[in-house]
Protein backbone atom coordinates (compact mmCIF):
# COMPACT_ATOMS: atom_id res chain seq x y z
CA UNK A 1 0.00 0.00 0.00
CA UNK A 2 1.30 3.51 -0.90
CA UNK A 3 2.79 4.71 2.18
CA UNK A 4 1.53 8.50 0.62
CA UNK A 5 -2.01 7.60 1.82
CA UNK A 6 -1.20 7.96 5.41
CA UNK A 7 0.25 11.13 4.46
CA UNK A 8 -2.74 12.71 2.89
CA UNK A 9 -4.21 15.21 4.99
CA UNK A 10 -7.59 14.52 6.52
CA UNK A 11 -11.01 16.61 5.71
CA UNK A 12 -13.60 16.36 8.58
CA UNK A 13 -15.31 19.10 7.64
CA UNK A 14 -15.54 21.82 4.71
CA UNK A 15 -16.43 25.26 5.17
CA UNK A 16 -16.91 26.19 1.63
CA UNK A 17 -18.26 30.17 0.48
CA UNK A 18 -21.56 28.27 -1.06
CA UNK A 19 -25.16 28.23 1.17
CA UNK A 20 -24.84 24.56 3.35
CA UNK A 21 -27.58 22.63 2.60
CA UNK A 22 -27.38 19.93 4.55
CA UNK A 23 -24.37 18.34 7.04
CA UNK A 24 -24.47 14.73 7.22
CA UNK A 25 -22.68 11.82 8.63
CA UNK A 26 -20.06 11.79 5.77
CA UNK A 27 -21.50 14.24 3.22
CA UNK A 28 -21.32 17.94 3.05
CA UNK A 29 -23.72 19.20 0.50
CA UNK A 30 -23.70 23.12 -0.48
CA UNK A 31 -26.33 24.84 -2.85
CA UNK A 32 -25.12 25.88 -6.52
CA UNK A 33 -28.17 27.91 -7.64
CA UNK A 34 -31.55 26.82 -7.34
CA UNK A 35 -31.29 23.22 -9.20
CA UNK A 36 -27.52 22.23 -8.75
CA UNK A 37 -25.82 20.89 -5.35
CA UNK A 38 -22.20 20.59 -4.73
CA UNK A 39 -21.61 17.22 -2.63
CA UNK A 40 -18.57 17.00 -0.77
CA UNK A 41 -17.75 13.31 0.60
CA UNK A 42 -15.43 14.02 3.96
CA UNK A 43 -12.82 11.45 5.55
CA UNK A 44 -15.76 11.10 8.50
CA UNK A 45 -17.24 7.68 9.27
CA UNK A 46 -20.48 6.64 11.14
CA UNK A 47 -21.10 3.33 12.47
CA UNK A 48 -24.01 2.31 14.43
CA UNK A 49 -25.48 5.63 13.16
CA UNK A 50 -22.27 7.69 15.63
CA UNK A 51 -20.17 9.77 13.72
CA UNK A 52 -16.66 8.62 15.40
CA UNK A 53 -14.23 11.34 16.05
CA UNK A 54 -11.16 9.51 13.72
CA UNK A 55 -11.24 10.41 10.48
CA UNK A 56 -10.08 7.57 7.80
CA UNK A 57 -7.48 8.94 5.31
CA UNK A 58 -8.33 9.13 1.77
CA UNK A 59 -12.32 7.96 3.12
CA UNK A 60 -14.27 10.38 1.19
CA UNK A 61 -12.21 10.59 -2.45
CA UNK A 62 -12.21 6.38 -2.25
CA UNK A 63 -16.26 7.30 -1.48
CA UNK A 64 -16.52 9.58 -4.26
CA UNK A 65 -14.14 7.84 -7.01
CA UNK A 66 -15.79 4.12 -6.50
CA UNK A 67 -19.34 6.09 -7.21
CA UNK A 68 -18.54 8.15 -10.02
CA UNK A 69 -16.91 4.60 -11.59
CA UNK A 70 -19.90 2.46 -11.09
CA UNK A 71 -21.92 5.75 -11.96
CA UNK A 72 -20.40 5.48 -15.35
CA UNK A 73 -20.69 1.80 -15.62
CA UNK A 74 -24.22 1.81 -14.91
CA UNK A 75 -25.16 4.78 -17.13
CA UNK A 76 -26.79 2.51 -20.52
CA UNK A 77 -29.23 1.35 -17.05
CA UNK A 78 -30.21 3.83 -15.47
CA UNK A 79 -29.27 7.90 -15.50
CA UNK A 80 -27.75 9.30 -12.43
CA UNK A 81 -27.55 13.04 -11.04
CA UNK A 82 -23.53 13.70 -11.65
CA UNK A 83 -23.48 16.51 -13.76
CA UNK A 84 -19.03 16.75 -13.33
CA UNK A 85 -16.27 16.08 -11.04
CA UNK A 86 -13.83 18.81 -12.82
CA UNK A 87 -13.66 22.12 -10.69
CA UNK A 88 -13.48 23.85 -14.04
CA UNK A 89 -15.76 23.14 -15.56
CA UNK A 90 -18.70 23.70 -12.36
CA UNK A 91 -19.20 27.38 -13.43
CA UNK A 92 -17.81 28.62 -9.89
CA UNK A 93 -14.75 30.76 -10.77
CA UNK A 94 -11.17 31.18 -10.57
CA UNK A 95 -11.16 32.21 -7.05
CA UNK A 96 -13.44 29.63 -5.43
CA UNK A 97 -11.11 26.91 -7.45
CA UNK A 98 -8.30 28.92 -5.99
CA UNK A 99 -9.33 28.68 -2.31
CA UNK A 100 -11.05 25.20 -2.36
CA UNK A 101 -9.50 23.39 -5.20
CA UNK A 102 -6.84 21.36 -2.80
CA UNK A 103 -9.21 20.76 -0.06
CA UNK A 104 -12.04 19.40 -3.02
CA UNK A 105 -9.95 17.13 -4.92
CA UNK A 106 -11.02 13.88 -5.52
CA UNK A 107 -13.80 14.09 -3.02
CA UNK A 108 -16.65 16.40 -4.67
CA UNK A 109 -19.17 16.18 -7.24
CA UNK A 110 -21.60 18.84 -9.46
CA UNK A 111 -24.77 17.31 -9.45
CA UNK A 112 -28.42 17.84 -10.39
CA UNK A 113 -30.81 18.55 -7.22
CA UNK A 114 -33.10 15.64 -7.62
CA UNK A 115 -36.03 14.65 -5.07
CA UNK A 116 -34.69 11.50 -3.06
CA UNK A 117 -37.03 8.98 -2.76
CA UNK A 118 -37.94 8.38 1.09
CA UNK A 119 -37.35 4.59 0.55
CA UNK A 120 -33.39 2.61 0.77
CA UNK A 121 -33.26 0.47 -1.88
CA UNK A 122 -31.23 -2.45 0.06
CA UNK A 123 -30.16 -5.81 -1.93
CA UNK A 124 -28.60 -8.99 0.06
CA UNK A 125 -26.87 -11.59 -1.84
CA UNK A 126 -25.23 -13.24 0.84
CA UNK A 127 -26.35 -14.10 4.31
CA UNK A 128 -24.44 -11.71 6.52
CA UNK A 129 -24.93 -8.95 8.69
CA UNK A 130 -28.18 -8.27 10.31
CA UNK A 131 -30.07 -10.67 7.40
CA UNK A 132 -27.88 -13.84 9.10
CA UNK A 133 -29.15 -12.59 12.84
CA UNK A 134 -32.66 -12.31 11.34
CA UNK A 135 -32.53 -16.04 9.55
CA UNK A 136 -31.04 -17.40 12.85
CA UNK A 137 -34.50 -16.03 14.65
CA UNK A 138 -36.81 -16.39 12.47
CA UNK A 139 -36.35 -18.30 9.08
CA UNK A 140 -36.48 -15.16 6.94
CA UNK A 141 -34.62 -12.15 5.96
CA UNK A 142 -37.00 -8.93 6.66
CA UNK A 143 -39.76 -11.36 5.69
CA UNK A 144 -38.38 -12.99 2.97
CA UNK A 145 -38.51 -17.05 3.58
CA UNK A 146 -35.34 -18.70 3.28
CA UNK A 147 -34.98 -22.44 2.78
CA UNK A 148 -33.39 -23.89 6.00
CA UNK A 149 -29.82 -25.10 6.81
CA UNK A 150 -28.24 -22.03 5.58
CA UNK A 151 -24.88 -21.19 6.74
CA UNK A 152 -23.22 -17.56 7.74
CA UNK A 153 -22.22 -16.06 4.72
CA UNK A 154 -24.09 -18.14 1.98
CA UNK A 155 -24.63 -16.91 -1.43
CA UNK A 156 -28.23 -16.91 -2.14
CA UNK A 157 -29.67 -18.55 -4.82
CA UNK A 158 -31.51 -15.11 -5.79
CA UNK A 159 -30.80 -11.67 -4.55
CA UNK A 160 -33.53 -10.00 -2.12
CA UNK A 161 -34.92 -6.76 -1.84
CA UNK A 162 -35.06 -5.28 1.66
CA UNK A 163 -36.35 -1.59 1.56
CA UNK A 164 -36.11 0.17 4.47
CA UNK A 165 -36.94 3.87 5.10
CA UNK A 166 -34.09 6.47 5.52
CA UNK A 167 -34.21 7.81 8.56
CA UNK A 168 -32.72 11.36 9.38
CA UNK A 169 -32.04 10.75 12.73
CA UNK A 170 -31.65 7.26 14.64
CA UNK A 171 -31.25 3.42 12.52
CA UNK A 172 -33.23 3.31 9.25
CA UNK A 173 -35.85 1.02 9.89
CA UNK A 174 -36.70 -2.28 7.57
CA UNK A 175 -39.82 -2.19 5.90
CA UNK A 176 -41.75 -4.47 3.85
CA UNK A 177 -42.75 -4.07 0.01
CA UNK A 178 -46.15 -3.35 0.20
CA UNK A 179 -45.09 -0.54 3.30
CA UNK A 180 -42.75 0.97 -0.08
CA UNK A 181 -45.86 0.87 -2.02
CA UNK A 182 -47.33 3.11 0.63
CA UNK A 183 -44.57 5.16 0.43
CA UNK A 184 -43.75 5.90 -3.57
CA UNK A 185 -46.40 3.99 -5.19
CA UNK A 186 -46.62 0.47 -6.85
CA UNK A 187 -44.97 1.69 -10.05
CA UNK A 188 -41.96 3.61 -8.61
CA UNK A 189 -41.53 0.85 -6.09
CA UNK A 190 -41.31 -2.17 -8.59
CA UNK A 191 -38.89 0.03 -10.67
CA UNK A 192 -36.65 0.67 -7.60
CA UNK A 193 -36.86 -2.78 -6.85
CA UNK A 194 -36.46 -4.13 -10.32
CA UNK A 195 -33.01 -1.63 -11.13
CA UNK A 196 -31.96 -2.30 -7.32
CA UNK A 197 -31.48 -6.20 -8.19
CA UNK A 198 -30.01 -5.80 -12.06
CA UNK A 199 -27.50 -2.92 -10.68
CA UNK A 200 -26.33 -5.36 -7.66
CA UNK A 201 -26.50 -8.44 -9.97
CA UNK A 202 -24.45 -6.98 -12.75
CA UNK A 203 -21.75 -5.07 -10.01
CA UNK A 204 -21.61 -8.65 -8.67
CA UNK A 205 -20.48 -10.09 -11.58
CA UNK A 206 -17.99 -7.28 -12.72
CA UNK A 207 -16.53 -7.12 -8.98
CA UNK A 208 -16.12 -11.20 -9.14
CA UNK A 209 -13.51 -10.98 -11.98
CA UNK A 210 -11.74 -8.14 -10.06
CA UNK A 211 -11.82 -10.95 -7.06
CA UNK A 212 -13.74 -9.23 -5.02
CA UNK A 213 -17.67 -10.33 -3.53
CA UNK A 214 -20.52 -8.01 -3.22
CA UNK A 215 -22.15 -9.67 -0.11
CA UNK A 216 -24.75 -7.27 -0.11
CA UNK A 217 -25.37 -3.25 -0.94
CA UNK A 218 -28.15 0.08 -0.60
CA UNK A 219 -29.01 2.35 -3.46
CA UNK A 220 -30.89 5.61 -3.54
CA UNK A 221 -32.62 6.71 -6.13
CA UNK A 222 -34.59 10.16 -6.91
CA UNK A 223 -36.85 12.11 -8.92
CA UNK A 224 -35.50 14.91 -11.23
CA UNK A 225 -38.09 16.12 -13.43
CA UNK A 226 -40.40 13.50 -13.00
CA UNK A 227 -37.87 10.69 -13.94
CA UNK A 228 -36.18 8.07 -11.89
CA UNK A 229 -32.22 8.22 -11.63
CA UNK A 230 -29.57 7.45 -9.24
CA UNK A 231 -28.25 9.20 -6.60
CA UNK A 232 -26.34 9.57 -3.36
CA UNK A 233 -23.51 6.69 -3.43
CA UNK A 234 -23.04 3.36 -5.74
CA UNK A 235 -21.55 -0.04 -4.77
CA UNK A 236 -18.92 1.81 -1.99
CA UNK A 237 -17.56 0.33 1.29
CA UNK A 238 -19.89 2.32 3.09
CA UNK A 239 -22.86 1.57 1.49
CA UNK A 240 -22.13 -2.28 0.96
CA UNK A 241 -20.24 -5.51 2.48
CA UNK A 242 -16.72 -6.20 0.23
CA UNK A 243 -15.54 -9.97 0.68
CA UNK A 244 -12.04 -10.89 -1.07
CA UNK A 245 -12.88 -14.03 -2.96
CA UNK A 246 -9.32 -15.35 -2.74
CA UNK A 247 -10.55 -16.48 1.23
CA UNK A 248 -14.02 -17.07 1.19
CA UNK A 249 -15.64 -19.94 2.79
CA UNK A 250 -19.36 -19.77 4.16
CA UNK A 251 -19.98 -20.69 7.51
CA UNK A 252 -18.32 -18.46 9.04
CA UNK A 253 -17.35 -14.52 9.25
CA UNK A 254 -15.11 -12.90 6.57
CA UNK A 255 -12.61 -11.16 6.37
CA UNK A 256 -13.43 -7.16 5.44
CA UNK A 257 -12.51 -5.36 2.98
CA UNK A 258 -14.96 -2.06 4.26
CA UNK A 259 -16.89 -0.19 7.30
CA UNK A 260 -16.86 -3.83 9.00
CA UNK A 261 -13.64 -3.79 10.15
CA UNK A 262 -14.59 -0.59 12.19
CA UNK A 263 -18.02 -2.20 13.44
CA UNK A 264 -16.02 -5.24 14.82
CA UNK A 265 -13.73 -3.49 16.68
CA UNK A 266 -16.75 -1.53 18.32
CA UNK A 267 -18.43 -4.48 18.99
CA UNK A 268 -15.35 -5.84 21.09
CA UNK A 269 -15.08 -2.17 22.90
CA UNK A 270 -17.56 -1.89 25.05
CA UNK A 271 -18.87 0.68 23.43
CA UNK A 272 -22.83 1.23 24.32
CA UNK A 273 -23.24 2.83 20.65
CA UNK A 274 -24.49 5.93 21.97
CA UNK A 275 -22.92 9.31 21.42
CA UNK A 276 -20.19 10.36 21.84
CA UNK A 277 -18.67 7.83 19.83
CA UNK A 278 -15.25 6.87 20.37
CA UNK A 279 -11.72 7.29 19.36
CA UNK A 280 -10.38 4.78 16.54
CA UNK A 281 -6.98 3.64 17.61
CA UNK A 282 -4.49 4.54 14.73
CA UNK A 283 -3.91 0.82 13.73
CA UNK A 284 -7.93 0.29 13.31
CA UNK A 285 -8.09 3.43 10.93
CA UNK A 286 -5.29 2.90 8.85
CA UNK A 287 -6.67 -0.39 8.27
CA UNK A 288 -10.09 0.48 7.57
CA UNK A 289 -8.15 3.18 5.21
CA UNK A 290 -6.12 0.57 3.63
CA UNK A 291 -8.81 -1.57 3.04
CA UNK A 292 -11.07 1.34 1.29
CA UNK A 293 -7.98 2.10 -0.92
CA UNK A 294 -7.26 -1.58 -2.13
CA UNK A 295 -11.28 -2.03 -2.65
CA UNK A 296 -10.91 0.96 -5.23
CA UNK A 297 -7.82 0.34 -7.11
CA UNK A 298 -8.89 -3.76 -7.07
CA UNK A 299 -12.23 -2.37 -8.35
CA UNK A 300 -11.22 -0.07 -10.85
CA UNK A 301 -7.44 -0.91 -12.06
CA UNK A 302 -6.47 2.74 -11.10
CA UNK A 303 -4.69 4.26 -8.39
CA UNK A 304 -6.40 6.40 -6.13
CA UNK A 305 -3.52 9.43 -5.65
Amino acid sequence: MDPKIFQEETVWETKLSLPLVNRGKVRDIYAVGDNRLLIVTTDRLSAFDVVLPTPIPCKGKVLNQISLFWFEKFNRLVPNHVITDNLNHTGLGDDFIKEFGNVLSGRFILVHRAKPLPVECVVRGFLAGSGWKDYLKTGKVCGHALRPGLRQCEELLEPVFTPSTKATVGHDENISFNKAVKLIGRDLAQEVKRLSTQLYKEGVEYAKTRGIIIADTKFEFGLLDDKLILIDEALTPDSSRFWPQETYKPGQDQPSLDKQIVRDFLEKSGWDKTPPGPALPQKIAEKTSTAYVGVYERLTGRDLL
